[in-house]
């Protein structure tokens, strides 16, 4: 297991600290400045951020699920937001020794759950390697949605999504509808690349930032980080860039029909 240095970010350090995701990108400044917004609230209610002494997106973020931004019953579970090794880190122990440390917390919890992807997809924790590391499927939601769950108290509940994410329903069925949160620091820049696209092919675009755990735990979708719909129809976890809103949006349009 490598046994390189762990930071742990806290009030008093983040200032000075980056945050991994968007370490390099200068032009997700602003969401660097609301993640970080956003990470100070959340520490009061006991969430983790522990990331390897390295210029490099490889981290852990974690916290109590009873205030996960995340729509699922799991009381008494710690509950896993992103473990994130970067390519030319993985295979040196990285990942083992960031979840050591959410392990060591969670003694006492009922268990640790997170969500991952039916199959491997971007920005989605790796289900296969929660599941060599002892954790189990518990629990699956439309349309590629899991919850994985490694458990210390076999009595405890098991932990499940709740209703919202199997309905999926929502209220705008005209065009668009994203739902984010400041959680990912690159959501608030490409808002803009979505919201140019979406005003060229003429299609309605309802922006909703999700500002509360409340809020986020009877959301539509798991990943409240970034979701987007098109009327009414859950379409995809992951962030829209112009280009790939220009590949897509005939797709979708021809799936579901035409705006309005």
């Amino acid at each position: 297991m490598s046994d390189t240095a762990i930071i742990t970010l806290n009030s008093n350090n983040i200032e000075q600290q980056h945050i991994c995701c968007a370490i390099s990108d200068k032009k997700c400044a602003e969401g660097v400045r609301l993640k970080k917004e956003w990470l100070q609230e959340r520490f009061q209610e006991g969430l983790r951020f522990k990331k390897l002494d390295v210029r490099q997106k490889v981290f852990i973020e974690y916290l109590p699920a009873d205030y996960a931004w995340c729509p699922v019953e799991a009381p008494g579970y710690l509950f896993i937001n992103c473990l994130w090794v970067a390519g030319s880190f993985k295979g040196k122990g990285h990942g083992a020794q960031l979840l050591a440390e959410c392990l060591e917390e969670a003694q006492g919890a009922n268990g640790i759950v997170a969500v991952t992807g039916r199959t491997k997809k971007p920005y989605l924790s790796d289900k296969s390697y929660f599941l060599h590391n002892g954790f189990q499927v518990c629990d699956q939601a439309p349309p590629y949605f899991e919850l994985v769950v490694l458990k210390f108290n076999e009595t405890a509940p098991t932990p499940k999504f709740k209703a919202t994410v199997q309905s999926q329903k929502v209220e705008f069925s005209e065009g668009l509808q994203l739902f984010y949160t400041a959680q990912c620091p690159y959501t608030s820049y490409y808002i803009g690349e979505l919201e140019t696209g979406a005003q060229e092919r003429g299609i309605p675009l309802q922006v909703r930032r999700i500002m509360s755990a409340e809020e986020a735990q009877n959301a539509p979708t798991p990943y409240t980080s970034y979701s987007l719909f098109y009327k009414g129809h859950f379409i995809t976890h992951e962030i829209m860039t112009r280009n790939k809103f220009e590949k897509s949006v005939e797709g979708w349009i021809e799936k579901y029909g035409l705006p309005g």
